[in-house]
């Protein structure tokens, strides 16, 4: 077992200099900015859902790889490439293409042996955490943001480590398991609601400001909500996609 540094090790500036560190693992850390010079990266597992948009790079051999990485994605993932959609008409259209990419995985979920939504790889979360995930990012940024909902977040909705801060209460998510049947539900439901909201907005509702849900002294438009919770989606799609994978490829 490898020694172990958290959130209390302060490492920025360090320098590592023939140093092994084959088979590291670095999870939610902040590795902006590091230089690596004559590095063996052969193998290298590199998942960084923010490396898109104009300040976003990622330089190998001094080549800018961040633009091929989010093409290739587009490539994989059909519609993907709309969730940035400006106006009305391309974010009902993005929507589509999500629903029926998601509907796809869940029937590939069913075929696959009893369990699986249940199933974790290399300690992520399982398939149906991910999809209860989603139902807390949809009350996150539709109800509680667009919405104005007071009490926005359902029970089963999965939060992540960070939650809780800013003045958000852990409470209100139930710490009993739900069954696959009662996270499907909850999901579609909350798919429904980004669906029947786009269904009529307009172009001045899109540009009307909203309190940022994690920064509420800061304003974000009813688009900028919509562009986070399309994100949210892919991003999370494409970690559940390689877990089945990898679920799949198990003996």
């Amino acid at each position: 077992m490898g020694a172990t540094f958290t959130r209390a090790d302060d490492l920025r500036g360090a320098r590592f200099e023939d140093v092994d560190l084959r088979g590291a693992r670095f999870v939610r850390s902040d590795l902006s900015g590091v230089v690596m010079r004559g590095a063996d990266v052969a193998g290298a597992d590199i998942d960084a859902p923010w490396l898109t948009g104009e300040e976003a790079a990622l330089l190998v051999n001094g080549v800018d790889v961040a633009p091929f990485v989010d093409a290739e994605l587009d490539r994989r993932f059909p519609g993907r490439s709309q969730r940035r959609a400006p106006d009305p008409a391309g974010l009902r259209a993005a929507w589509a293409a999500l629903e029926s990419t998601w509907a796809a995985t869940l029937d590939r979920v069913a075929a696959m042996p009893p369990g699986t939504p249940d199933v974790s790889v290399d300690g992520e979360w399982s398939f149906a955490q991910t999809l209860r995930h989603l139902v807390m990012a949809t009350d996150t940024w539709l109800r509680r943001a667009v919405l104005e909902v007071d009490q926005p977040f359902h029970p089963i909705g999965q939060p992540n480590e960070e939650y809780g801060t800013d003045g958000h209460d852990m409470s209100v998510f139930s710490h009993s398991t739900p069954t696959y049947a009662e996270v499907l539900e909850v999901r579609a439901e909350r798919l429904a609601m980004v669906r029947d909201l786009l269904a009529t907005v307009t172009r001045e509702d899109l540009a009307a400001p909203r309190r940022n849900p994690w920064a509420p002294d800061h304003s974000v438009t009813v688009l900028g909500c919509l562009h986070t919770i399309l994100e949210e989606e892919w991003e999370h799609h494409r970690y559940a996609v390689r877990d089945l994978d990898a679920i799949a490829a198990q003996p």
